[in-house]
């Protein structure tokens, strides 16, 4: 008869280590968040950050494609604004930026002979740094998404970035921009290209010209994406003609439907967008959140002075969108405009702490107010809300904001800090802190690849309801028991939910010496007329970034 040893038998040491493995762990609730998170040797388990073979929520590379002038920069930023902020780590990675540090001024369209074989290795070269800044922000920096914008017109460049990214277990979507419109290319030109740091003391017309023949050059070795044959098992979205049509193919994930979802909502015409707060309440005066109170003396005269405002504006087909709280409501009901009410746009919800001061706050929750103070993009109120969730939650209002022209929004201060921050592209650190003082109409202008911001006072007085970040929290990013693209739900998980109303009423590559050496010995050919060569500055210093997003 066989000896079992002891280990191996059942209660010994073996037999405890595996069934100690196979029980559930031990669950700790994050008090910022208010979520579950499992623990493993009484230290939070993060996922791994391993994505070979590739995960569901696997970093994803987006690939433009297209032939210059055909708004891939434009899309690739505002995509990545879009990302950054529903909670998606993007970053854009834009060869072009890398080609003008490797070659340190730009001569004419030459360069981009598909025969000049010296320029060609430049390109590739920087295109082949790009990817490794992609990989070290993919794998070391927290990144999710990352935005490859180039041209990337050839199908042999388009396979090394597969290749690339199928080595690192990451997949890929491609965006290519088509467009045969003549007039909307040749206005993209004069509207963002004859000003890029390529041109610099060049005229204009002489910058038109040669742009366009850098365009023919590029036409050259076109090669469209093929989504019925070649392309058929790629993810990919062709945009054409500005979004007049689409053509989408293997849509695989979450965020890949997302940038389909986005970018089908997108237009390029010219409008603008008014956000304010609706007048001064009686819960401003008396310092208290949430609730549904009505407007002060101070709050109905705003109404009317915005009632002038829009008088002097001249808005034809004006939409004009309020919450469905109380305040906004009285505050649009003077407009003498229809407007429509969205309960995506009522204030964060403050749970058990509605109705409070924030001293009341302290005293009977101080330790929920302590939790607000340090942490206040993800905190979320007990039974109530978050700012993160408060952006889950505007994401169609942003969809339809990007459809419409002008339009007028009556919201709330939390509400106004998201919506702001979505166009100004500001930080998960930044948004909780925006200043939307009451009284105070925010004009915001989108242009090409930013947004212009005018702050417009009505001159009435209003109580200051703005609180500064406190000095001993410093600025930080997101908070390390965040899982990668988790979505944390909009439902808290305590009962008796207090009721929300009252009544029914970019690092650059650094080039090498070899690449540098490459394009002065070859290329040859004389700079544009205007251009100085010798006082042409370094890229790092001609390029200023005007985005204000």
């Amino acid at each position: 008869m066989k000896t079992i040893p002891s280990c191996e038998t059942k209660g010994g040491p073996l037999h405890q280590k595996a069934a100690k493995d196979t029980m559930p762990r031990e669950l700790t609730r994050n008090p910022v968040q208010k979520i579950w998170i499992p623990y493993k040797d009484e230290r939070p388990a993060l996922p791994s950050q391993s994505c070979i073979p590739p995960l569901t929520n696997s970093p994803t590379v987006i690939v433009m494609v297209g032939l210059p002038a055909r708004g891939k920069t434009y899309i690739a930023k505002k995509l990545t604004r879009y990302l950054n902020w529903i909670g998606a780590p993007t970053k854009v990675f834009n060869v072009g930026e890398y080609r003008r540090e490797a070659v340190k001024w730009y001569r004419s369209y030459d360069f981009f002979r598909h025969d000049n074989e010296d320029a060609m290795k430049i390109r590739k070269q920087c295109a082949l740094a790009a990817l490794s800044d992609v990989k070290s922000y993919l794998s070391e920096e927290g990144g999710q998404i990352a935005v490859f914008d180039a041209t990337n017109t050839t199908r042999d460049r388009r396979q090394m970035i597969l290749s690339f990214a199928e080595e690192n277990g990451w997949k890929v979507f491609f965006v290519e921009s088509v467009c045969d419109d003549p007039s909307i290319v040749a206005a993209n030109i004069m509207d963002v290209k004859v000003s890029s740091p390529d041109y610099l003391d060049c005229n204009r017309a002489d910058a038109m010209e040669d742009f366009l023949k850098r365009i023919e050059c590029y036409k050259a070795t076109y090669q469209p994406l093929d989504p019925d044959h070649y392309d058929k098992d790629l993810s990919l979205i062709k945009v054409i003609n500005v979004g007049r049509r689409f053509l989408v193919n293997r849509v695989l994930d979450h965020i890949q439907s997302k940038i389909v979802y986005y970018l089908m909502n997108i237009h390029v015409h010219p409008r603008t967008i008014y956000l304010c707060r609706h007048g001064e309440s009686d819960y401003n005066l008396k310092g208290r959140i949430g609730g549904d109170s009505g407007l002060s003396y101070r709050g109905k005269k705003f109404s009317s002075a915005l009632r002038t405002f829009l008088e002097e504006q001249n808005i034809k087909d004006l939409k004009v969108w309020t919450s469905q709280l109380k305040r906004t409501i009285q505050t649009a009901e003077v407009l003498d405009e229809q407007y429509e009410q969205w309960k995506a746009l009522n204030e964060i919800d403050a749970g058990v702490c509605e109705d409070m001061t924030y001293e009341e706050i302290k005293e009977r929750h101080p330790e929920e107010y302590t939790l607000r103070e340090q942490d206040k993009y993800y905190y979320r109120y007990p039974t109530g809300e978050s700012y993160q969730d408060l952006v889950q939650r505007l994401e169609p209002v942003i969809m339809e904001l990007e459809r419409q022209g002008d339009v007028l929004v009556i919201c709330h201060q939390a509400v106004m800090r998201c919506l702001l921050a979505y166009f100004l592209d500001k930080s998960a650190d930044e948004l909780p802190y925006l200043k939307c003082p009451l009284h105070t109409v925010l004009k915001l202008t989108p242009f090409a690849y930013g947004c212009k911001v005018e702050s417009i006072f009505l001159n009435v007085e209003a109580v200051n309801t703005h609180r500064d970040r406190p000095e001993d929290v410093g600025k930080k990013g997101a908070n390390p028991l965040m899982r990668r693209n988790s979505v944390t739900p909009l439902a808290s998980p305590e009962p008796n939910k207090k009721p929300r109303m009252e009544g029914p009423d970019d690092r650059l590559a650094s080039s090498s010496s070899l690449a540098t050496a490459l394009c002065l010995a070859s290329d040859g050919s004389a700079p544009l007329p205007g251009q100085n060569v010798s006082e042409m500055p370094r890229p790092s210093e001609a390029v200023t970034i005007s985005v204000q997003e």
